[in-house]
């Protein structure tokens, strides 16, 4: 029996029009009504889902959002912190030598904005134009943070070409010390070691008393594979790349085509 159900955003409940469509939101409201707890697992803040959150009234009590990969899980109605993981000044400094020597700009996230610290020459950060953190950009060098300062997680966020030359530039060791993954052609993200979408279900589910198998995950990115192994419903959109859906035991139908109604249908009310 399906007891949660984690969703990704972008390119899974969201239409290409970045949109959540009448069938979603119907079958997502059928569930809760059934007693199945629905959970947004992003790569976001909980500000920059907000809208999602109030349009499905995800706002009772005790309703839960994933955010930051995984890294941060809140109350959706009074942002009380579940669980979190977060990178220390030092490793930011260590990221930070880094993007120099790769040539691409950082940007730094803690739950109350976005920083920028000097980028390359010429080589600008396309992460505002993503719209999709909702936090405000600050302009800091990274020498005026207070060493206890505590972030969230790291972006590079450049053109896909210029992106792929980079990461794959970057040291092995560092996917050792450091949670790394592409979630978008243009984004790189880099957290706590600890830190993926399926360590942040399972803190959610331990916080809740739910078993893995008692989960529906689903996703389209390589960001979301750790919650469908996690899961013991995993779900890869129609539109996912292979590499995703062979990880999954179930391929919905597409993002534009209510592939998450089709899979809510399918287990929680065949």
């Amino acid at each position: 029996m399906i007891k949660l159900i984690a969703l990704d955003l972008d390119g899974t409940l969201l239409n290409p029009d970045k949109k959540i469509s009448d069938a979603n939101k119907q079958a997502i409201h059928r569930a809760r009504e059934a007693g199945v707890k629905i959970v947004l697992c992003t790569g976001r803040p909980l500000m920059g889902i907000k809208a999602y959150v109030d349009e499905l009234d995800l706002l009772q009590a005790e309703d839960y959002s994933i955010t930051y990969n995984g890294g941060l899980v809140q109350k959706n109605k009074t942002s009380e912190i579940i669980s979190q993981k977060v990178l220390n000044y030092g490793q930011i400094v260590e990221l930070y030598d880094l993007s120099k020597e790769l040539n691409i700009p950082m940007n730094m996230l803690d739950l109350e904005s976005v920083y920028e610290p000097e980028y390359p020459q010429g080589r600008e950060s396309l992460y505002k134009s993503l719209q999709s953190s909702s936090l405000p950009f600050v302009e800091k060098k990274i020498e005026d943070f207070q060493a206890q300062h505590a972030f969230n997680k790291v972006v590079f966020c450049i053109a896909p070409a210029v992106l792929d030359e980079a990461i794959a530039k970057i040291p092995a060791d560092f996917y050792s010390k450091y949670s790394m993954m592409k979630s978008r052609p243009l984004l790189f993200e880099v957290m706590h070691p600890e830190v993926d979408k399926g360590n942040g279900i399972a803190a959610l589910c331990d916080h809740l008393g739910i078993t893995a198998d008692e989960v529906m995950a689903c996703g389209d990115e390589e960001n979301d594979l750790a919650m469908l192994d996690f899961a013991g419903v995993s779900v890869a959109m129609g539109n996912a790349p292979d590499k995703i859906k062979e990880r999954a035991s179930f391929v919905t139908k597409t993002n534009g085509e209510d592939g998450v109604a089709h899979a809510i249908e399918t287990f929680v009310f065949a």
